[in-house]
């Protein structure tokens, strides 16, 4: 299925969720330390990288089409490099901000190449700053093709079932990532986008294929929404619809690094059906951009001409 570049750029996603900084620290490691059995590492190089919701908004961009980010952050030093960071890239941004609030910093040190610790900072919002942007959810809704919530479990969400039947009333496409054991709250959403590991924790172990497709289905109209879009690693993704199922295969040439691949794929969801496409028909591009992103370090985009090369 091709888009034109044209069709992408018209779509306006907007993402609404839990925000982080990521920080990565690169560094030699040359001995032991003498105080612990632990690596020592001589720091070289820091970097930055706007994660969460952020880097879900961030690919949405990065395909082309225009992407706004409503979240709340803390009033410190890491959410002003966070919204600097979200600012360079065109995303249109919408902050609320707590003074109590810790602003979410995952800092991971890598040493040899590979992740050796990763150190999370975070607390969780006052519902009082999530109400406000309740009402600028309603205000900045109407210009968009689509919604996508990014739910991380930091407490961003807490007013996502009034955000939803307000979406649901314009007749806005609803794309959630979701987290946690409890979807009720996600009802009359329009997909959800769990990987494997969140859907064993809703629906439990499936013995097999036949098994998964009814538990799916009935989750689906428990729920009441139009699909359940499960991926699943390299068993590649399924969608599950009024129509049946729809499969495809993983797509990944070398997996490199699995961080962030479910927002690419929900990202390139939300673009593609902002865009006009049906679920079935964007599909296959997400799958497709979920397998150019974990060939690449850290949470990372995918580039319209990527994609359709």
């Amino acid at each position: 299925m091709t888009i034109t570049k044209e069709q992408i750029s018209k779509a306006r996603v907007l993402v609404v969720g839990d925000v982080m900084l990521d920080r990565y620290w690169y560094g030699a490691v040359d001995r032991i330390s003498p105080e612990a059995p632990v690596p020592v590492v001589r720091v070289t190089r820091e970097e930055e990288r706007a994660g969460g919701a952020a880097n879900v908004a961030y690919n949405v961009v990065s395909l082309g089409a225009q992407g706004s980010l409503l979240t709340v952050v803390g009033d410190d030093e890491a959410s002003h490099h966070l919204e600097d960071l979200v600012a360079k890239t065109g995303i249109e941004t919408h902050f609320g901000r707590d003074a109590d609030l810790k602003t979410t910093v995952k800092l991971r040190v890598i040493g040899r190449q590979q992740q050796l610790i990763r150190l999370d900072f975070e607390n969780t919002p006052k519902n009082e700053v999530l109400a406000g942007q309740t009402a600028t959810f309603e205000a900045i809704l109407p210009a968009h093709n689509a919604v996508l919530f990014s739910d991380y479990g930091k407490g961003g969400l807490a007013h996502v079932i009034d955000m939803i039947a307000q979406a649901r009333a314009l007749n806005k496409p609803i794309l959630i990532d979701p987290k946690g054991s409890d979807y009720t709250r996600y009802r009359n959403a329009t997909v959800i986008t769990p990987n494997r590991a969140e859907m064993q924790q809703v629906i439990g172990q499936w013995s097999d294929e036949a098994d998964l497709r009814t538990k799916a289905h009935n989750l689906r109209e428990h729920l009441n929404l139009d699909a359940v879009l499960l991926t699943r690693s390299e068993e590649g993704m399924t969608l599950f619809d009024a129509d049946g199922e729809l499969h495809v295969s993983a797509q990944a040439r070398e997996v490199f690094d699995v961080t962030g691949a479910g927002d690419t794929v929900i990202a390139t969801m939300a673009t593609m059906v902002g865009a006009g496409l049906s679920l079935r028909e964007a599909m296959p591009l997400a799958n497709r951009a979920g397998g150019i992103v974990v060939g690449k370090f850290g949470t990372a985009t995918v580039s319209y001409e990527e994609l359709f090369a």
